[in-house]
Order: C-alpha cells, then structure tokens, then sequence
C-alpha cells in the first residue's frame, strides 16, 4: 500500500493500492492493444479529446488545487498558478501539433518525389515529478497522446492524487482508458515498469535515478529522454536596478519553497555593487511569509520530502564551517510538517556543497566577483547545465555573456521561466533529450524517409 501524507501537518490523506509487476505487465499489454486504433484515430479527434481535458482543468481548478497543495504542501495560491499556466501550454499543443506532424514534400525533381512524415514511436513510459506535476507531466503525456502513443504514466509517489486525477480527466475527455494508464508506487513500481518492452522512456527527476535508467536501458535502443537536475546560477552585474533585480531572484530561488527545476541556485554579483544587492536581497526573503499552505497569504510552505531537510542541514553546516556567513534563516522548524526557514548566505565560495550540489529547497548562497569573465568561469563550474541568468542593462553584454554559458536555457533580466515555444533541455548531468517547442512534439514520433518514384 502506499500511504500518502500531508506534507505540512503529517496527517495521512489517503492509502492506495500499489501496483505489482503482474498488474505492469497487464497494463503494458492492454496499452500495446490499444495503441494501433488510437494511433489510427484521426488527428482531429484526438486534439478535440486534450481540448476537453483542458475544459476539465478549468472546471476543476479549485479542486484540484486543493488537492496538489494537500499532497507535495504547494502553497493555495502556486498550485493555481501551476493550472492556470497548464492552459498555455495545452493551447500551444493544440496549435503546434497538426502542423508539425503534417507530411512534407521536401525535394521534387525527375519523377523522384521525397517526403517525411511521422509515426508515433507506440507504448512510452512517463516517469514524472512531484513539483509541477501537471506542467512536467503535460510535457510528456499530452504530445505524446497527441502523436498517437499510448502512454504509462507514473506520478511520483508524492504527487500520486494529482496523477489519479489526472488520468480521471484525460478518461472523462475521450481518451480510452488502455491508451492512458496510471501507474501508482515508488521506486519498485518504476522498475517494473522499465522491465516492459516500451518504445521510449521519458523521465523527470534526478541525476542518479537518471543515470541508472540510462544503463537500464540503453542497449534496448529505444528513445530516452531525461529532465535531471540542475544547480542554476545568476549573473548580476553592476548596472541593474539592484531592488528590483533582488526582488526578481528572491522570487526565483525561492519560489515553490526552491522546488523547482530551474530555481536560482547560486548568485554571483558584480563587486561593484555586492552588499547593497545582499542587502536588498535578505530584506526581500524576510518579508516571505511561511505559514500553512492552504492560507492565501502564505509563500513559502513545507518541503515534499522529509528527506530533504537533512540535505539542506547538511549545506548549512558545510556552509558555517568553511566560513561563509548565514544572513538569514538557517534550521528547520519544529514538526509536524517538513518545514525549513528560507536561508540566505554571503561570502561562499565553491569549496561549499552549498555552490555546487543541488539544493532543492529555499537556500541559497551569493558570491562577489570581479569581472564578466569570472562570472562565467564560476558558471560553467558545475555539473549542471539546466538554466542561467544574467542580469544587465545591456543587451550585447548579456549575450556575449550567455552565449559562453553551458546551460540548455539562458535569460535575461528573468529567471525561472519556460516557455511552451522554446524546447526546455539540459546539458551535462541536466540531462539528455528535450521536451515542448515543435522538437518535444516531434520527439513522440519515429521521422520515416519516403522516395517515391512515378513510373
């Protein structure tokens, strides 16, 4: 049984059965029964079923808002945030995905005709996250239902209620219930699901649960996709607005209580003006509000994972004992709940765990440098490439400045963000393969090579 708990009060708020390799392997064999009529349905059909499923987010939004913030502790008012921002990307999918997967001539000469078209890869497996359930795992399973795939789809088990319901719509939608189907377990349910024959394997989570999926199945030669971690730093230079800049990556380390993908992990600030974004900084985190995640006011709620807080004690400790100062926050906070201050540090260096292994949770550490070229050498200093920010008035600065970071997304003057339209990958231990854009369509679907010759 897996037994979910609230993660703000330690209540339990539901037992469910898990499901066993036996159960897998006849849910793999009805999704690979299923899938050729699928497939076969037209297109038109198929976007009308995900136009329904969005009709059903909004009708449901403040229920399943309830029920997101109950089971991963996502404050009210973020767990709204995270449907209403469902709704662009769903409408993105709508738009993007006939046109992207219509069959093109591209050369014509001599009787010989040369067309590409796409056919979906089959039965894929989507192992998704707890911290955006609907924005990860939406990524995946709406292109891929989309394409024609059918689809396992296992929620983390800490967002196990999110994923039920999930499914629940895309079934009241039209889409048959073989062709999408819920997975519910931890760790031994998703190598069961591993050990069946699928056709692609689509993961977000970590780098070491990722690497093992990677050696798992490899040499099948099947389609692999990897959304991993990342340890994401900031660049503010000398000629920003600084409150505004601090108020910008405050907001993007800690939003979600630091449980995002892409949240600023690590701060590096031009010399020039290094206390006085300190202190705009620390005085911007102060004012978060911790508190139960139900309340409209509250920012800050608890971690997901209890495990977590020992991580994040452990960077503190590591931090204070090489000689960085904490500005602010620092320890956990009594049970019940999983709680821990939003923590700020100065004066780190990359000695820390702090600067260089992922946090996940609302801490973060600023560092003074000396120049560009030190901003981005500091940068680049990691086994992470997911995103990068550079703060500037300048443009062609901050250009010139991301174009040699190494990460799969840069910004300017923003942070924390992804965008339906661009495809959202890592490099370096963030990951291989990509999703959104017309490329995370595409990634659903085998091209086939068409050379038709009129006799």
């Amino acid at each position: 049984m897996l037994i979910v708990t609230n993660p703000a009060t330690g209540a339990k708020l539901a037992e469910l059965p898990t499901d066993t390799p036996t159960s897998i392997a006849h849910a793999y064999a009805r999704a690979r029964a299923a899938q050729p009529a699928w497939a076969a349905t037209p297109l038109a059909q198929r976007l009308a079923c995900v136009r329904r499923f969005r009709d059903g987010i909004v009708r449901e939004t403040e229920r399943l808002a309830a029920i997101l913030t109950s089971e991963v502790g996502k404050p009210i008012r973020q767990s709204r945030n995270e449907l209403a921002g469902l709704l662009g990307r769903l409408d993105f999918f709508l738009q993007a995905t006939e046109p992207t997967l219509a069959p093109r001539v591209v050369h014509e000469e001599g009787g010989m005709r040369e067309r590409i078209t796409h056919e979906p890869l089959g039965v894929v497996a989507n192992i998704s996250a707890w911290n955006y359930p609907y924005f990860v795992g939406a990524n995946v399973f709406v292109p891929a239902l989309l394409a024609g795939n059918g689809v396992l789809y296992k929620p983390s088990e800490y967002a196990t209620l999110t994923g039920i319901e999930i499914g629940n719509l895309l079934h009241g939608a039209g889409i048959p219930q073989n062709v999408f189907q819920v997975i519910v377990g931890g760790g031994e349910a998703g190598e069961a699901l591993l050990a069946q024959p699928v056709d692609g394997v689509f993961f977000t989570g970590s780098y070491a649960t990722g690497a093992r999926i990677a050696q798992a199945v490899g040499p099948r030669m099947i389609r692999l996709q990897l959304e991993l971690g990342g340890k994401d730093p900031a660049y503010v230079c000398e000629d920003v607005d600084v409150p505004a800049a601090a108020a910008s990556l405050a907001d993007g380390a800690m939003y979600n209580t630091g449980q995002s993908c892409c949240s600023v992990e690590r701060i590096y600030v031009h010399q020039a003006i290094h206390d006085a974004f300190v202190e705009a900084f620390v005085k911007e985190v102060r004012g978060f509000r911790i508190g139960d995640p139900t309340d409209e006011a509250s920012y800050i709620g608890p971690l997901t994972r209890a495990a977590q807080l020992d991580v994040l004690q452990a960077q503190v400790a590591d931090a204070k004992a090489k000689g960085a100062r904490l500005l602010t926050g620092g320890r956990r906070l009594d049970p019940p709940g999983h709680w821990f201050e939003p923590t700020v540090f100065s004066h780190v260096d990359h000695t820390m765990a702090l600067m260089r292994e992922e946090s996940f949770g609302p801490i973060i550490g600023i560092q003074k440098v000396s120049s560009d070229d030190e901003a981005v050498r500091l940068m680049n200093d990691t086994d992470y490439g997911l995103t990068a920010a550079v703060y500037t008035k300048d443009a062609a600065r901050a250009e010139r400045i991301l174009a040699q970071v190494q990460a799969g997304s840069v910004y300017w003057n923003c942070c924390d963000r992804v965008s339906p339209r661009l495809p959202w990958s890592g490099v370096k231990r963030s990951g291989i393969g990509l999703t959104l854009s017309t490329y995370g369509i595409e990634a659903f679907t085998r091209p086939k090579a068409w050379h038709l010759r009129a006799l």
